[in-house]
């Protein structure tokens, strides 16, 4: 049931403009008890239940039904009815279905088109009442619902308040939630000193006087104490460690910021997370940070998401070092950016392809391609190099066309049906210049005249 109910968190819909109606129903349909029509379809296994836990599964089926459908005020009226499983005098049965009613009221509430931060307000405080075990989740899940939607000193208030909770013996899963609640709680502190200094950078030719400063100072302290006891712990904190970072750095703290994003990339601990290498580079970066440690921080990354966005400084600072062996993984970059389609159609990156092309095979360096040719001859021709392609790219960029035509020239010979279907395309407009291409795959192509 946990597997369904998160699918139906994830769907989206506002096509009802009904109003949300929790205490009362509208609906003849759900009022209990349901016609038995609806239940005489139950296996001999669910006749041998009471009918109350009958009729509660059947209206749990149809609060199902209506959400997949998006019919969030069906839903809404048949939930207040559901909500009458809490009377079942099994304990079990309580604890499950004060569970399903938080993450499908949750959803109901989210997606309604009338819902408003009032009724999300009261169903949290039923369901902290009735959701002892889930106290915390549902208070972590209530406060960022109030964040989402702009009320941040309520929702301050509703993580302070979750943070001092105890029940019971705190376990390993009570102690994750407090982290993030903590961690949260911070962002928002983080948030009011973000506020506070850029209205004081705005008055920046008044002095600030001391009162403001210790504020300042305050906001600062209570941030980067709550932020770095959550980020000491393996996890992946990104939204965390770019707050943390930021404020370290804004009060000269460039060491120990540097410090904090080295560990959250390279510490063995922490779960493998691209963006920490992300951030790690734009932090380097940002601070003019030598050639030699951005390559060593992109070449991980490269590892780790060869398509990321970022290869093309990868290529671009590999070509800005003067060693022979960065120019061959340049031309590597780009050829392992082009296996991916998200980049199958970026001019920029065909572009540097064949100026590094042309750029290897003018300084003896033709075997570069080959091998990487190797590679992919099997099947780049039909993934880039088909005559429909051809068509479709000399329609939309004819000089762009004409490069990638080079390119696959270069690969596969002059015999390519991209390459002929351009060359076709060109020479009607521009005969000299399409001849020159033509003698030019026809001296360094890397292969002989075949047919992709």
């Amino acid at each position: 049931m946990d597997d369904e109910i998160a699918q139906l968190v994830a769907e989206q819909d506002h096509s009802s403009d009904e109003p949300c109606v929790w205490t009362s129903c509208s609906h003849p349909e759900i009022r209990f008890p349901l016609p038995t029509s609806v239940l005489q379809s139950q296996s001999i296994k669910d006749r041998k239940q009471t009918g109350f836990r009958r009729t509660v599964e059947t209206c749990l089926s149809r609060i199902q039904k209506a959400m997949f459908h998006h019919q969030w005020q069906t839903a809404a009226e048949l939930m207040t009815n559901y909500f009458q499983i809490l009377e079942d005098n099994t304990t079990r049965k309580q604890e499950s279905a004060s569970k399903v009613i938080w993450r499908m009221g949750t959803a109901i509430l989210q997606h309604h088109p009338n819902s408003c931060i009032e009724d999300a307000n009261s169903f949290a405080g039923k369901m902290k009442s009735i959701g002892v075990k889930h106290y915390l989740k549902v208070c972590l899940e209530h406060a960022i619902h109030l964040m989402c939607n702009g009320k941040m000193d309520e929702a301050y208030r509703e993580l302070s308040l979750a943070e001092t909770w105890r029940y019971g013996e705190k376990s390993a899963t009570q102690h994750k939630v407090l982290k993030l609640i903590q961690g949260y709680r911070a962002l928002l502190d983080y948030y009011t000193w973000v506020k506070k200094n850029s209205a004081l950078q705005e008055k920046a030719d008044d002095a600030v006087d001391s009162g403001t400063a210790q504020e300042m100072h305050n906001y600062f302290r209570q941030a980067s104490i709550g932020l770095h006891d959550v980020v000491e712990h393996p996890g992946v904190w990104d939204p965390f460690i770019l707050s943390y970072v930021n404020l370290l750095d804004f009060y000269d703290g460039f060491e120990e910021a540097l410090k904090v994003l080295n560990d959250y990339a390279y510490n063995s601990k922490f779960p493998p997370n691209p963006n920490a290498h992300v951030y790690l580079y734009e932090f380097l970066k940002k601070h003019h940070t030598s050639p030699k440690k951005l390559l060593k921080v992109l070449r991980i990354l490269y590892q780790l998401v060869p398509s990321h966005e970022l290869m093309l400084e990868f290529n671009s600072l590999l070509l800005q070092s003067e060693k022979m062996k960065h120019h061959k993984e340049a031309l590597g970059v780009l050829f392992c950016l082009l296996d991916f389609p998200t980049w199958k159609e970026n001019y920029r990156t065909w572009k540097c392809l064949i100026k590094q092309m042309k750029k290897a095979i003018a300084e003896g360096h033709s075997d570069w391609i080959k091998e990487q040719w190797e590679l992919r001859q099997d099947w780049w021709p039909a993934f880039h190099f088909s005559k429909f392609r051809a068509h479709r790219d000399f329609e939309e960029n004819e000089s762009y066309a004409c490069r990638k035509a080079v390119i696959a020239g270069i690969l596969t010979g002059k015999g390519c049906k991209y390459f002929i279907t351009i060359y076709r395309l060109g020479y009607k407009v521009q005969n000299a210049k399409m001849k020159k291409m033509k003698q030019y795959v026809k001296d360094h192509s890397l292969l002989q005249l075949s047919e992709c």
